[in-house]
């Protein structure tokens, strides 16, 4: 995944978006397309099309609404907070059906080995997944961004407009809930 500094996101790009430079677009768009995929398909428990719809939602809000980027946090907090919106209102209008592809998560976390391994393997993925996304999503949220998007909790802060006391007190509740629900593989591991 190439990652880019928010120095290196220039206002001069951030400029030429709003004057609608396409290239610019497009340079944005190559730079945030993975993560923002990444954190939507993980938020949707795999659902690609969902996915796919909240990320392009994300790209035409961005494209609409860049005039609104301030320049206050950095762009991607920005953009990052538009992405958990995104997946936000898309799961309070579609109501979570618990639809996700087994054929994902085997694909995920299956590496060679054994059989028995790799059938471990993808039953431990698929427990973690499930587990992860059953969470509430203001605990979901802040497990993908700290853990799938490597995000800082003042980044965190930011993107979900809260302090970091609450990013903190999310992601503790996440990791205990996490925790009592995963406690049976904690032997199954060699």
């Amino acid at each position: 995944m190439v990652h880019l500094s928010d120095r290196e996101i220039s206002a001069e790009i951030i400029e030429a978006c709003r004057l609608g430079d396409r290239d610019a677009f497009r340079a944005l768009y190559n730079v945030y397309k993975d993560p923002v995929y990444s954190i939507s398909l993980y938020f949707f428990h795999g659902d690609q099309a969902m996915a796919s719809d909240v990320s392009q939602q994300v790209f035409l809000k961005l494209m609409t609404g860049i005039g609104q980027f301030r320049g206050d946090a950095g762009f991607s907090t920005w953009l990052y907070r538009l992405v958990v919106n995104a997946c936000r209102d898309t799961a309070r209008r579609n109501r979570p059906d618990s639809r996700h592809s087994d054929r994902f998560l085997m694909e995920a976390f299956v590496e060679p080995g054994s059989q028995e391994e790799d059938y471990a393997r993808a039953q431990l993925a698929h427990s973690v997944r499930a587990a992860v996304s059953a969470l509430p999503p203001k605990f979901r949220i802040a497990v993908l961004l700290r853990y799938f998007e490597d995000l800082s909790y003042e980044q965190m802060a930011k993107a979900l407009h809260c302090s970091m006391g609450t990013v903190a007190s999310r992601l503790s509740r996440g990791h205990k809930i996490l925790a009592e629900r995963l406690q049976g593989f904690r032997g199954a591991k060699k």
